[in-house]
């Protein structure tokens, strides 16, 4: 089973796993509506912050389109495909944590739960189902928990801890035990906009090695000792100045 939301890294996500997978399923979330999300933010981090963060996301559309040709680059020469899969259609669900989404996981009784890019799964859910849920996220783990691990890891200058986790669902926020971790390096041409393909791309591999590990029962998870921190998104005076202190654009 994989749970996603529809974006590109979701549809990439589900196309390759399913042709690796020919009973997987794929439940897709509706996402979260921006004012719900906007004032969740206003609460946690303040308006001005709030405010950077959205100068940011428009700028991030247009660096997006700008870097369309690097990230069909890296499409191609990765085969990824960021199309839902054709033999089967996605589930829709308003939430993963939506009574529905649970009832549909009980009907379809997976032996493995794949996660990639929902909301934050409900202990609820968590504690309803005993079998794995296994989450991708975007950076390493539990130095670069939250959003954007990866670009984080550029700025603070780490570029050893560039890179992507593999790792189960526990009742915190990306603190669950590891199971895979892969290390990479961007090119000079990549950038905030280019950075998920290139993480998506390696960590398909450890999410289809995971997804066996457990069907087979064999999953062995360990705690990783680096320091723990939650990042948020960047704003749009923090991306800059991010990028002409550590060149991480």
């Amino acid at each position: 089973m994989l749970l996603t939301r529809d974006c590109d890294v979701g549809r990439i996500a589900a196309s390759t796993l399913a042709a690796r997978f020919p009973d997987l399923a794929v439940i897709v979330e509706d996402p979260v509506s921006r004012l719900s999300l906007l004032r969740g933010r206003v609460k946690r981090l303040g308006l001005l912050h709030v405010t950077g963060q959205l100068g940011f996301m428009i700028f991030q559309r247009i660096q997006q389109r700008a870097a369309g040709a690097r990230i069909a680059q890296i499409a191609n020469a990765t085969g990824m495909n960021a199309r839902w899969p054709l033999d089967r259609a996605p589930i829709r669900v308003r939430s993963v944590n939506a009574l529905e989404c649970t009832e549909h996981l009980r009907r379809l009784d997976p032996r493995v739960i794949l996660v990639v890019g929902t909301r934050i799964i409900g202990k609820n859910v968590l504690r309803t189902f005993d079998v794995p849920f296994v989450n991708y996220h975007a950076g390493i783990t539990p130095k670069y928990r939250g959003a954007h691990g990866g670009y984080w890891a550029k700025v603070a200058g780490d570029a050893a801890n560039f890179g992507v986790t593999v790792h189960l669902i526990d009742a915190g926020i990306d603190t669950g035990d590891v199971l895979y971790q892969a290390r990479l390096t961007p090119g000079a041409h990549d950038n905030y906009s280019t950075f998920p393909y290139l993480q998506l791309a390696a960590a398909l591999p450890l999410l289809e090695r995971a997804a066996r590990d457990a069907i087979a029962g064999r999953l062995v998870a360990q705690k990783v000792d680096l320091p723990s921190r939650l990042w948020s998104h960047p704003t749009l005076w923090g991306y800059v100045w991010g990028g002409l202190r550590q060149g991480a654009w």
